[in-house]
Formats: structure tokens, C-alpha cells, sequence
């Protein structure tokens, strides 16, 4: 497994999304999606405190309890746990890490997530706090997420070089392209590791879901936010993708990962996955490496879709 760079991280660029835990699957489903990612060599699990309510990172906690220094765990603060747990001010922070810590049974947490921008507290308050928890242990790299580049540029400037963000986790997909015109030029000049979410576009990116075919009851195509992303647009996109794929002896999953994977500031495809099989698709995806007239053909066929 190729690894990458998070600050002092070294990550495998497959890690496992974590956002099922607690809310798709079970515990035990859980142990067996986090095992299939270890034996096929993913040592970088993301997760948050808000997924599944604390149970993403309490089922996480259990599976990974004694492999835990195999691995590297990232979590996220700052999203509205209830009316008092959210945000980034310094005391909420000391907070939010206890639960966190207490919750994946570990004693730190590798990689420390902002989950969005908080408006309300100046940045240089929570990057303070942040600073203190590292001194202390409890983290060693802090990162942002859904962070503008201006936003970025204000975190360097308050950290005045004594902490600063390791990363930023942002949408990023074949069908969410906005990265590319200021986030990801950003990273590259600043050394700072991307990590993208909704990889896959929300399942669009699988080969589950095909033009004129009714995806089955309960799918993702089913959710309420489901007809907004699985349009008659998008999956026309999808076809062209997988028969760009398939010529080339490939899946559009495969594509999906090698495309992401050429951009040189991305650190690790944070998939999801519910399933032990989908575990170990995704990490069979990475073989490929695209040239630049494929890349330029991607661009042709996913044109107008972001």
C-alpha cells in the first residue's frame, strides 16, 4: 500500500471512511468492515464525533481497541453535537477531545479535524487550544475542513507559525471539481495535505447505479437528497465514464480513485464502505495511473457536471 503524507502522518492513500459506524451498521458489522481494511493494508480511519451520535467513533474504538498502534485514527469536532456541544471555542474544544478520547477507547487521536468553520470564535482562539492539546498528547496534527482558501490563509496568518492545520478535508469528486480552480493550487504552494470527501459522488462513482436501471429500495438513490444527485444528467455522465473505463480494461470505480489519486496534494481517498467487499474494491482501485490525453478525455466527458 503507497502512503502519503498528512504533517508526520504517513497514510495509506486507501483509508476507510467511517461515516456508516453507527448509523448503517452495527458493531459488529463494524469489527468487519475495520478488519477487511487492515488485512488489505489501510491504516487511516476518519471518522467524527457527530456520526451516528458518537457511535461511528465508539464502534471504531472497540474493532481498532488492541491493533490501535497500527493504525491512525482522524476525528472531527465542531458540528452540533446538541444545543451546548458545538463549535470551536478554546473550552468547548478541551471538551469535545475528552468525549472523543473516551469514546475510540485511545489515549490520542492522530489527526484533529475542525468539521467547519466556526464564525462566531476568532481562529487564533482555536488554534490556541488546538496548540495545547498537542503539547499535551492528546493529538498530534490538527486539521480543517470545509475551509475556503481564504479561510486557509487567515489560519497560517493567526498561527503566526507556531501551530498550524496539516489538512483540509473538502468535497471532492469527478462530479464536485470546485477543489481544483483554488483549494488544491493552495495546498500545493502550502504544503498542506488534501483529503477529499464524497469521493465516490455520494455513490454515483460505484456502477450501481446505471442509466434507465430503478436502483432497488433503500439504496442511496432512495434518500431524500437522492434526486438531486442521481440525475438523468449525471448518470448520462456516469455511462460515458464506465465505457471510458471498461475500454481501457478498468471499473469506473477504478477511475474514480486513480483520478483523485492524480492530483498531488491529495493525501488518502477516505471511501466509505458498509460491506467488507467494498473494502477491498477500493483498495484493488489504486493500481491505475492515468496519462495525461486519458486525463484530458475525463475532462471532456465530465464537462458541465460542476
Amino acid at each position: 500500500m503507497e502512503t502519503r503524507r498528512i504533517g508526520s502522518l504517513n497514510v495509506s492513500v486507501v483509508g476507510l471512511g467511517c461515516n456508516n459506524f453507527g448509523w448503517r451498521i452495527d458493531p459488529e458489522a463494524t469489527a468487519a468492515v475495520v478488519d477487511a481494511a487492515l488485512e488489505a493494508g489501510v491504516n487511516f480511519f476518519d471518522t467524527a464525533d457527530v456520526y451516528g451520535k458518537g457511535q461511528s467513533e465508539e464502534f471504531l474504538g472497540r474493532a481498532l481497541r488492541r491493533r490501535r498502534d497500527e493504525v491512525l485514527i482522524a476525528t472531527k469536532f465542531g458540528l452540533e453535537m446538541d444545543k451546548r456541544r458545538r463549535g470551536a471555542k478554546p473550552d468547548y474544544i478541551h471538551q469535545a477531545i475528552e468525549a472523543s478520547l473516551r469514546r475510540l477507547a485511545t489515549d490520542r487521536i492522530d489527526l484533529y479535524q475542525l468539521h467547519q468553520p466556526d464564525q462566531e470564535t476568532p481562529i487564533a482562539d482555536t488554534l490556541g487550544a488546538l496548540e495545547e492539546l498537542v503539547r499535551a498528547g492528546k493529538v498530534r496534527e490538527i486539521g480543517c475542513s470545509n475551509f475556503s482558501v481564504k479561510q486557509l490563509r487567515e489560519a497560517a496568518k493567526a498561527g503566526g507559525g507556531a501551530v498550524h492545520f496539516a489538512s483540509v478535508q473538502n468535497e471532492f469528486s469527478l462530479f464536485h471539481r470546485e477543489p481544483e480552480r483554488d483549494i488544491l493550487p493552495e495546498c500545493a504552494r502550502t504544503s498542506l495535505a488534501f483529503i477529499p470527501y464524497f469521493p465516490l459522488a455520494n455513490g454515483l462513482l460505484t456502477g450501481k447505479y446505471r442509466k434507465g436501471i430503478k436502483s432497488p429500495e433503500g439504496s442511496r438513490a432512495q434518500e431524500k437528497w437522492g434526486p438531486k444527485v442521481f440525475t438523468k444528467k449525471n448518470l448520462i455522465v456516469v455511462e460515458a465514464l464506465i465505457e471510458f473505463a471498461q475500454s481501457r480494461n478498468h471499473t469506473i470505480l477504478e477511475l474514480a480513485f486513480a483520478w483523485l489519486l492524480s492530483h498531488e496534494p491529495l493525501a488518502s481517498v477516505i471511501a466509505g464502505a458498509s460491506k467488507p467487499d467494498q473494502v477491498r474494491s477500493n483498495v484493488a482501485a489504486i493500481g491505475w495511473r492515468l496519462t495525461d490525453n486519458e486525463l484530458a478525455e475525463i475532462d471532456q466527458i465530465t464537462s458541465g457536471t460542476y
